[in-house]
């Protein structure tokens, strides 16, 4: 079952959360580094449009690819640490071990692409007087925007490290497939998401249509995006959307208000809580594995196998096993 977590407590979830803001309020997206279980650090991305409902901008994509791309530059195609540092990050933290995306805004994880934006292409802004110039400007436009959005998530979906998502409120379109892009879901038992494309004459464009299939299977991915309907937290966790569902339950009406603050705060501590419990692993095992659940063959895990078994930590924790404590791990 998952955790029931109640609102008359805020005091220690808040205590556990404080300590994961480290930047500016005015950034588009807030950066955390905590350390984890062993060595290295887990890395808190919180997208903070609260005006736009966290609605993908160029701006917010721009910084969004920026942090995706650091962290990819520090693993090589076959998970080995590249040791490129990351700016404005201690050399003491290490390397990244684990991401963790989620909002900084209580109302809405992502309300997807920003259509506002999309609309407010001009003449002026072109230098165009054509309107069939204006038009075919405005479709080079949204073509860059949705190629970048691709190579964004794609890199994402594809980082060599454990990825985690904690949606405690909306998910929708674009927000929905940026989540789909991470490894692990964590959803509180309040949030909705939904793909709702086809009722704005579209289909998902950032992955939505496949990588959704790939989680849930071809039938309940066609329901999904042929009907474009919400979805509860407790039907997604039923479907397999959600890897992790927190049970937000206000104990009485007055505590009915604050269950948005409160459910961000337990859904990104409970995100937290998981990717420690993964970084308690060996840094090189935990990529290895998942390079091997990935390809699914045996093939690719003898290959995994071979590069763990002769590394340092595997001798590390041999060693612990035999004393009776735990090993300290170094990912090499």
């Amino acid at each position: 079952m998952p955790p029931r977590i109640s609102l008359s407590s805020p005091r220690a979830t808040a205590t556990s959360i404080r300590r994961l803001y480290s930047t500016e309020t005015e950034s588009l997206i807030r950066v955390t580094n905590i350390p984890s279980a062993s060595s290295g650090h887990i890395r808190v991305l919180e997208l903070n449009r609260p005006k736009a409902r966290n609605a993908i901008s160029k701006a917010l994509l721009t910084a969004l690819r920026a942090q995706v791309d650091d962290v990819h530059a520090q693993y090589g195609p076959n998970g080995e640490e590249t040791g490129v540092a990351s700016p404005g990050v201690s050399a003491n933290l290490g390397p990244t071990r684990a991401l963790v995306l989620a909002s900084a805004v209580d109302a809405c994880f992502c309300a997807g692409a920003d259509l506002k934006e999309r609309r407010g292409f001009t003449q002026e802004e072109f230098g165009l007087v054509s309107p069939r110039k204006l038009t075919i400007a405005h479709l080079y436009r949204t073509a860059a925007f949705l190629a970048n959005l691709r190579g964004t998530f794609t890199t994402l979906s594809n980082l060599q490290i454990p990825t985690i998502s904690a949606i405690s409120s909306l998910a929708l379109g674009g927000g929905l497939e940026l989540a789909l892009s991470t490894h692990f879901r964590v959803l509180s038992s309040n949030a909705t998401i939904g793909l709702p494309e086809t009722r704005l004459g579209i289909i998902p464009g950032a992955g939505g249509t496949h990588r959704l299939p790939a989680i849930i299977g071809l039938s309940r991915a066609r329901d999904l995006i042929l009907t474009g309907r919400r979805v509860a937290a407790p039907e997604a966790y039923f479907m397999g959307i959600a890897d992790r569902l927190v049970e937000v339950v206000p104990q009485d009406e007055r505590d009915a208000s604050d269950i948005l603050p409160a459910a961000r705060k337990t859904t990104l501590a409970e995100a937290v809580r998981l990717a420690q419990e993964i970084c308690e692993g060996g840094p090189v095992a935990i990529r290895a594995g998942l390079q091997a659940v990935a390809w699914a063959r045996q093939e690719k895990e003898n290959e995994m196998y071979e590069r763990v078994v002769a590394t340092e930590d595997r001798n590390e924790a041999l060693k612990a096993f035999q004393e009776k404590r735990k090993p300290v791990f170094k990912g090499r």
